[in-house]
């Protein structure tokens, strides 16, 4: 509850920052991200950060999250540990290049927040063969249990671009602690750090000998056929749980909440007054196949969904060592009333993400319901943030192509401002710099008042 206030207390201060004229500014933070990829080369210029804060702030934007740490495991700053992001896509960066840096002075010149975002358990792009699991840490890398009963490392799947690492492995997770405290140190006057990807890549991993070992030692349960007791593929798309499977996936949980309780000691422990924040998908009822309870300990899954949760699995809730809560509320549907109306039809646009089930068209699915879930599931003790991707905002056209759909990408924000006390996130900048959705968000984001 005190970090809950904490969050507060740097609300409270942006909205006295806005006091003359706080008729035109939002009353609920609003943040947007800076995907380290997407605006690789658009940022690798001083100049142009000082363009967009400005361009941000104009129009209401209280607060930016920059991605300093790539799904490939390298950092946009020179770094001890991680190599140096100093090319992509053509462009080179000098190593003396300090993007956050140049994020941090001129946003707080502009009277914004400035957070870091790192990925923390993302360690290669398998689209680009490139990452630490390619290079410097190969052994790391999750293994996959494919449908053919195979045990592969996940940098030879093609189909999935996120070479992600196994969480549970002692290395990965100093490695990855010692980026955090870094990160923290370096840049004390920094905001907040939100964690992405702080999760497995999905039911399918990891299926290593030290993750068998590690829950054996954990349950007491010896598995005489693995990975078979814990699940079982039906067909080439289909899964079935093992007779372990409610014991995997509580195991799998504390892993990543013993990870939250470490990094949050280490880093305040270097930085006692930086926020500390996470982003997850809103899709709680499948989200646990990703090994994370984003709820709070004071929710008890275990009676609505049987099948997964058990009696102790809310103990894995770590919501109350967060600041900042951002949640992916990364549906094309806005209001529950369009759900009921989309039943039976294709929805254009509609995203599908680790974890999501794209055949579920419940109210947790539209951007309102599943605003409406997560606060229920985080009981208050963090404020949720509702974030929106603002590439899947689509319709169908006279010709049948699907087409930009300003308006629905309006609603969302307005529903977002309206439903989410943390505010709203927008991901990607690269998408409203695209679009040029610029007014759309300025509206809407300051209708709510």
């Amino acid at each position: 509850m005190k970090r809950y206030f904490a969050f507060f207390t740097v609300a409270l201060a942006a909205l006295v920052m806005f006091v003359g004229c706080a008729e035109t500014q939002p009353t609920k933070p609003v943040y947007m991200w800076v995907d380290c990829e997407a605006n690789f080369e658009r940022m690798s210029y001083p100049d142009s950060i000082a363009f967009y804060i400005d361009k941000m702030k104009e129009i209401g934007v209280t607060d930016i999250v920059v991605d300093v740490k790539s799904i490939m495991g390298e950092t946009l700053y020179d770094s001890k540990y991680a190599p140096y992001m100093g090319e992509f896509e053509g462009t080179v960066r000098e190593r003396s290049y300090d993007m956050m840096r140049h994020f941090i002075d001129l946003g707080h010149a502009a009277g914004m927040r400035v957070h870091g975002s790192l990925n923390i358990f993302a360690g290669g792009h398998n689209f680009f063969n490139r990452g630490i699991i390619y290079n410097d840490h190969p052994e790391w890398q999750s293994i996959v249990y494919k449908s053919n009963g195979e045990l592969v490392p996940i940098s030879q799947i093609k189909t999935n671009y996120n070479g992600m690492l196994n969480p549970s492995n002692p290395e990965v997770r100093e490695y990855q602690k010692n980026i955090l405290v870094e990160f923290a140190e370096r840049y004390k006057d920094a905001d907040g750090i939100i964690f992405d990807r702080l999760r497995y890549d999905n039911i399918t991993s990891d299926f290593s000998p030290l993750s068998r070992e590690q829950f054996e030692a954990w349950s007491g349960i010896k598995l005489e056929n693995y990975p078979e007791d814990v699940l079982t593929w039906a067909d080439e798309k289909t899964w079935k749980p093992g007779k372990y499977f409610k014991e995997w996936v509580e195991w799998r949980a504390t892993i990543i909440k013993s990870f939250v309780e470490e990094a949050h000691e280490a880093i305040h422990a270097a930085n006692p007054n930086i926020l500390i924040g996470d982003y997850t998908g809103a899709w709680y009822p499948t989200y646990y196949q990703l090994g994370v309870n984003w709820a709070s300990t004071q929710y008890d899954p275990s009676e609505r969904y049987p099948d997964w949760a058990s009696a102790t699995y809310h103990k894995t809730g770590y919501a109350e060592l967060l600041d900042i809560y951002m949640t992916g509320l990364y549906y094309t549907l806005v209001t529950k009333d369009e759900v009921d109306a989309a039943q039976g039809r294709p929805i254009v646009g509609q995203r599908t993400e680790s974890g999501m089930d794209p055949n579920d068209l419940t109210y947790c699915y539209s951007v309102e319901g599943g605003a409406e879930l997560a606060q229920g599931i985080t009981c208050g003790v963090v404020p949720v943030v509702g974030s929106l991707y603002v590439e899947q905002y689509k319709k169908q056209g006279e010709d049948g192509k699907q087409v930009d759909d300003p308006e629905q990408f309006g609603k969302a924000v307005a529903q977002v401002m309206k439903s989410c006390e943390g505010g709203l996130m927008i991901f990607d900048l690269v998408h409203i710099i695209n679009h040029d959705w610029w007014d759309i968000l300025e509206q809407n984001i300051k209708a709510e008042k």
